[in-house]
Formats: C-alpha cells, structure tokens, sequence
C-alpha cells in the first residue's frame, strides 16, 4: 500500500511539473483589451474582428511580437497571445504554447550548489559586468574553439526573435524567450527540467542565487515591468513582483543579484508609441530599484529624471504634452561593492525639457538610491521613432536628437596598473573610460564608428585583462561591423578586426553590424552579427579562430520548427565546456530567427 501510494504521489508530481497553464478566454480577451480599438466602426482605423478572420493566427502572433500591435502585445503572456489569435481568425495553432511537451529530462534530480560548477549568472558573468569568463569557468581553451560542433539545439514557439543571452548553474542552461516561456534546460543535452510562463515576453537573463531554505533561485523579469522568483530546481513561482506601474514600461536589463539584493533597471516602450498623433506624450521616466531577493519586497526606488513629468502646453493636434521623460534604464546594473555603489547607464529623453541624467552613466548609492554622480555623454538628445526631418508628428520636438543611447552596461574594470575604470561603450560610435573617484571624469576616449539611432555600440562590450572590446554596429550605415581591440589603459587601438564576409543572401538583415553583445575567455571573443555569422577572434591580434552559419533550419530536442536568422541582441555565454548561443531578431531591419544553439568540443 505505501509502495503504490508513494508510486502515485511521484507521478501526481510529475504530472504537476509537466502540465501547463490552463488556456486563457480568447473572446473575453478581446473584450477586455482590444474592443476599445478594434470596434467595426467606419471611421476606425483598427479592423474589426470579421476583417481579420481571413489571417492565418501566426500572423497575428507576429503582429503581437513584431509587428504593428507588439507594444499592446508586449503586455500579454505567449498563452493569452495565442488565445486572441485563435479567437480572431477562428482557427487553431499546433503545438504547445510553451515548446516544452517534448523533450523532457527523464530524472528530475534537485539543483546542486551553482557556487561549486560553472557558473554564469545574469548579464555578467560577474556583478562587475566584465562579460569575460574565467579559464576555470569556461571549461574551453583556445586551442579547442575550431573543433567546436553544434550538440543540440531548441526552438522557440510563436516567437520572431531569440533575443534572452542564457545563464549557466549546476550544469543547466536557463533561459527566457519571446513569448513569456523560461527554460531550464540541461546543459549538455538540451532536455528540458521544466517551463515556466511569465505575464510578458522575457528578453533578460536569468540570475541564479541560493534562497532561503537552502533552495536555489532564478530571478528575471518581462516585458510587462515584472519581477519573478522561481525555484530554480522545479520552476515553481515564489513571488512575482510589479517593478513600475505605467502601461508602456518594461525591463530588457537583466535583474543584478548581489547581498541578498536584487538591483532592476526599467526602460519603456513609450520612444515608440510617442510616434503616434493621437498619443499624449510622454510620461515615462526610468528607474533603479533595490529589491529583496527573499520576499520581493521594494527596498528603495530611485528615478533617473527627479521632476515628475507635467503638462508643458498642447500640441499643433491638441493633445497634451508633457515633460520631462525618458532616460530608460536598457541595461544590468552593475556593482560596485568597494565604493558601495550600483552603476546604471542610461538612454535618450522622450520629451522636453533637456536632463542631464540622459545619456550617462550614473552611480547611486548602494544602501540609499540616492543618486551620488552623473556623467553625461550626449546632452540634448530628446528623440522619438518616426520624428525624421519634414515629419508632422504633433509630439516631434522641435529638435530630434541622436539617439545616442546607453544601451552597453557600465564594466567596472580593473586596469593592469592597479587602479579601477568604468568602460561603457555608447551608440554614438564612441567609447569611454571614466574614473569611478572622481564623479564619472573621462580617462579616454575611443571613437569605434559613425553611431546613429541603431549604431555605434548597442548591446554590450567586454574586458579582460590587457583590452576592452567593443563591436560595432553601424546597422544602417555603409560599413558597418568591425570588432575594435583597445589598451585599456591609454586608450589606444591594439587591432581592428574588419567586417567578416557575409554569411546570408543579400536582402532584409544582411549585412555584417555586429549589435549583439560579445563574451570573452583567455584567448578569445565571441561575437555575433546580423549576417546570421557566429564567431571567435583572437584577443592576441583579431585573427578569425572559429565561424559557424546560423542561417537554417535545425532539429530541435523539443520538437519545434527552429531558424536561425540576424543576432542583435545577447551574447553568448560560455562555461562547463559550452558554449550558448541564441539566433534570430525580427525587429530593426533583422531576419527572424527562434533558436537557442550549444556548441561543445567534438
């Protein structure tokens, strides 16, 4: 009797772990979030549900995650997604929401202590943000990176873009995706330990972290400006927690985890929907918070934009205006810890008046959020998608500016003479070193490219020892890509390699702008590019170790139709032995792509 009884309890277990969300009211969806548009009215210019039910529902999926509607469909989890598609057209979607009813791991033994394995937690791989990994923790030398094959490969479902970096623990890779679903994947074989389906599409990476009662921990966050604990051996939700309350925010820049705090950055999808007439903008502004890792519990809130934002008059359309906003925070955070101090790069205004906390780097205080120094790169950058010269856009400032984000963390580097240094490349091509003792002040100046509006450095750029180094998009420009070596005491060039040859057919998304952010281990840097090329050069002179073609179609563990496409987006992560990598961005002139790769020594 306790033999069967114990039989059936492990499989309720089971069962449990393998079910998934119950699937949401299509038609009660509809009515709650988009009747108010799409009314049948004649004068509408939303179509009514009878127009569209001659779409097929994956289109309505791209639309919701790439298209026209991605901002509204940024607010839905990939369930509700699918939900509204099947109501609108009438007809089914195939497959599983979640990509994950195949290819599970047989066993489902308990998290071992990521402390004792390779480890890469969050954006960094460390709270510095170096983006370099140790020969310990990488597991691969230099030596080894040409015998590098593909070993297995998953797809995403209803997804365009692959746009999360993955993060490493205890011999699992754990990563989001577009459509809401976390993965916790075993590393060297791809089988899945379980799913998990958050409120919005999850772009940032995962940290991991021991919890309270010996259990260990993923923390990340969604498009929908929430933060989520999960048990890290089971994906069972412990907390979720709302970071930022206006409708258009969201958080791309992975959760720092550091002393039982979490450190989050929140950015906003108000730059886009600022391009609409009838829009009244803009009321956004960025914001660090400090959140307790155990219960989710907001410590401190700090703005990067102090004034709240007021109404400054009416537009030439007779809509309200309103200022100052902006500032979003795009990136990690980064840790300071011997000068308790957490670092936060910035982007753009949306509207006017000027701040001097756009396009900086700040550092606030680590206990308080008080906000000690701010360096400004780019004054007076107040921008909004769609304000080109001649536009009629009633909400266009009277000036557009660059564009010049800070999408890059701030590194927090350790210069071979001792001292320490910020190094941040910035999207307008330029790159800097400042000093953390004396308020953000420039050390050196690097300038990698043109830089513009999808330019200049985008994602991230990476330190080792000797060298920063940073790739370069320069996406609409007429050279783009190129990978820049850097002393990272004077400043100075140590090598340029160029543009790699193109890997794609010439069209949409083909050509060699390397926005995705780069990884580097003793030896070497991956990086990866809109051409769908991934590869490694040497630190020692550029030269081209390794080059891998994404631009396919793979066989997944999980079943699912998997591409390869442009990279924009993350890095790619290294450790145990692996290498991660995901392929695929629809958005900003890219190919779509859905695939996450891993690659060991054959």
């Amino acid at each position: 009797m306790r033999t069967a009884q114990l039989v059936g309890m492990m499989a309720a277990v089971a069962a449990a772990l393998s079910a998934q969300p119950v699937a949401p009211d299509g038609a009660g969806l509809f009515k709650q979030k988009c009747a108010v548009c799409h009314t049948g009215e004649e004068n509408s210019r939303a179509p009514a549900v009878a127009d569209m039910k001659a779409k097929s529902p994956e289109s309505v999926i791209d639309a919701l995650v790439n298209g026209t509607m991605r901002v509204q469909g940024s607010r839905l989890g990939g369930g509700e997604r699918r939900a509204l598609a099947e109501f609108i057209t009438g007809k089914k979607l195939g497959g599983d929401v979640t990509g994950g009813n195949v290819g599970r791991c047989e066993a489902r033994p308990a998290l071992a202590d990521p402390a004792k394995g390779s480890l890469w937690s969050g954006w960094g791989p460390d709270t510095a943000n170096t983006h370099f990994q140790p020969a310990a923790q990488a597991g691969l030398t230099v030596e080894q990176i040409p015998k590098l094959k593909l070993k297995w490969a998953i797809g995403f479902p209803d997804a365009t873009s692959a746009w999360a970096q993955p993060s490493i623990a205890s011999g699992r890779v754990f990563v989001g995706s577009q459509n809401g679903t976390v993965y916790s994947l075993d590393a060297k074989t791809g089988c899945i330990y379980w799913t998990f389906s958050a409120q919005g599409g999850v772009r940032t990476a995962v940290s991991i972290g021991a919890g309270s009662q010996k259990n260990f921990v993923a923390y990340f966050a969604d498009t929908n400006a929430n933060l989520y604990a999960v048990d890290a051996s089971t994906g069972e939700k412990l907390w979720v927690r709302k970071i930022e309350e206006h409708p258009l925010a969201r958080i791309t820049g992975g959760p720092t985890l550091y002393n039982g705090r979490l450190y989050v950055g929140v950015s906003s999808y108000e730059e886009t929907q600022g391009a609409r007439p009838e829009y009244e903008c803009c009321t956004f502004r960025g914001s660090l918070s400090a959140v307790d890792a155990k219960t989710g519990a907001v410590l401190w809130k700090t703005y990067t934009i102090a004034a709240e934002p007021k109404p400054r008059g009416k537009s030439s359309g007779g809509m309200t205006l309103y200022g100052p906003s902006g500032a979003a925070i795009w990136s990690a955070p980064t840790i300071d810890a011997k000068r308790s101090v957490v670092y936060a790069s910035t982007g753009n205004t949306y509207s006017d008046p000027d701040q001097p906390t756009s396009d900086a780097v700040l550092a606030f205080d680590m206990a308080t959020g008080k906000l000690k120094w701010s360096h400004q790169a780019t004054p007076k950058d107040t921008f909004l998608i769609g304000c080109r010269p001649g536009s009629t856009n009633p909400n266009c400032p009277e000036a557009n500016g660059p564009d010049h984000d800070f999408g890059n963390s701030a590194i927090l580097a350790k210069l071979p003479n001792g001292k320490d240094a910020i190094i941040i490349g910035q999207k307008s091509g330029v790159a800097y070193a400042l000093d953390p003792d004396k308020q953000g002040a420039v050390l050196w100046e690097y300038r990698a490219g043109a830089g513009g509006a999808l330019g200049g450095m985008e994602w991230g750029s990476a330190v080792d020892g000797e060298n920063a180094y940073f790739p370069l998009s320069d996406i609409t420009r007429p050279k783009p890509g190129g990978l820049h070596a850097v002393n990272l005491v004077t400043g100075q060039r140590v090598w340029l390699a160029p543009p790699p040859a193109l890997l794609c057919a010439a069209g949409r998304g083909c050509n060699a702008a390397q926005s995705a952010a780069i990884t580097v281990i003793p030896g070497a840097v991956f990086s990866a590019a809109n051409d769908g090329g991934f590869r490694a050069f040497s630190t020692k002179d550029g030269a081209l170790l390794w080059e891998f073609d994404t631009n396919k179609e793979f066989k997944t563990v999980n079943g699912i139709a998997a591409k390869g496409g442009s990279i924009q987006a993350a890095a790619p992560t290294v450790g145990g032995g692996m290498v991660y990598l995901n392929s695929g961005y629809g958005a900003f002139g890219g190919r779509p792509g859905n695939v996450l790769l891993a690659f060991g020594v054959e």
